[in-house]
């Protein structure tokens, strides 16, 4: 994939699929474009996808301290740098929170929001950590990595460490994508982006007031079992935004979309479908 020059960020990386009207995604903590392919291939069929390393994640390498600000300039200058005047923003987990940022900034460009595992005051409830936790995850992952959706990893480590916190569906196809896609990213994530992103939390990060001025439309997804962004608090957001509706998924957590995909995509399509002025149809 080439790279853009783009102002205090020399390696932006752009991943793009398909023609029609743009959708840009946003991966989470830690994520890259990559690991938006359940949504990207699915939705390049019909549309342009566009789906960035953020500054600091996957290939776009960025070595020393930054803010959270900086992502809204490096998404407003892949806009004007792929001359999108209007698209839509789908964003999972942190990626949710830069969607609605930037639909706050640049009210005129965003057309529609998918909102996937995220919240405008994001909050979980996560339980304590243990060295075992730890192991076990490390194990899993090492395992899966090499062998994914090994029956046995997933009964003998997975199901015992972190992993069940982000799934609760232990399929082969979740392992499939957490071994292609997660593990990846993981280690691309740098310092910068977890210190970016933690000092974000530390000053305790609260948009609910500032959501009544999205006026575009927004489908906001959830799952059930999210310990790391709660579904009470998506739906804090969904209470928040004027023209939006929201879907819960029992029995998935915050990696939901890789438990799902079927289902999760055929509702994301609905959606589009009844909302055609989101994709400049209305």
């Amino acid at each position: 994939m080439p790279n853009y020059q783009l102002p205090n960020m020399k390696h932006l990386h752009v991943y793009t699929q398909g023609q029609g009207f743009p959708i840009l995604a946003l991966h989470g903590h830690p994520g890259s474009g990559n690991s938006l392919s359940v949504f990207t291939n699915h939705l390049s069929q019909r549309f342009q996808t566009l789906a960035p390393d953020l500054r600091g994640y996957g290939k776009s390498r960025f070595n020393q301290d930054f803010v959270m600000h900086d992502h809204l300039e490096d998404l407003e200058a892949i806009l004007d740098r792929f001359q999108i005047e209007k698209c839509v923003v789908l964003g999972w987990s942190l990626g949710g929170i830069l969607a609605m940022e930037l639909a706050l900034r640049l009210p005129q460009r965003v057309t529609g929001l998918i909102l996937v595992a995220t919240s405008a005051k994001p909050w979980g409830n996560h339980p304590p950590i243990s060295w075992q936790d730890n192991l076990y995850t490390g194990i899993a992952g090492i395992l899966n990595y090499i062998k994914p959706s090994w029956s046995c990893n997933i009964e003998t480590f997975a199901k015992k460490s972190l992993f069940r916190y982000l799934i609760q569906q232990h399929t082969p196809t979740a392992y499939k994508y957490i071994a292609k896609e997660a593990v990846p990213a993981y280690l691309q994530t740098s310092k910068y982006a977890t210190r970016a992103l933690y000092s974000a939390i530390k000053a305790g990060y609260n948009r609910l007031p500032d959501l009544e001025k999205i006026q575009c439309p927004s489908l906001v997804l959830a799952g059930s079992e999210d310990r790391h962004i709660t579904a009470a608090s998506s739906l804090e957001t969904v209470k928040h935004l004027k023209n939006s509706q929201w879907q819960c998924y029992p029995n998935t957590a915050h990696l939901f979309p890789w438990e799902i995909p079927q289902q999760l995509l055929h509702d994301i399509d609905t959606w589009l479908e009844t909302h055609p002025q989101v994709i400049g149809n209305g």
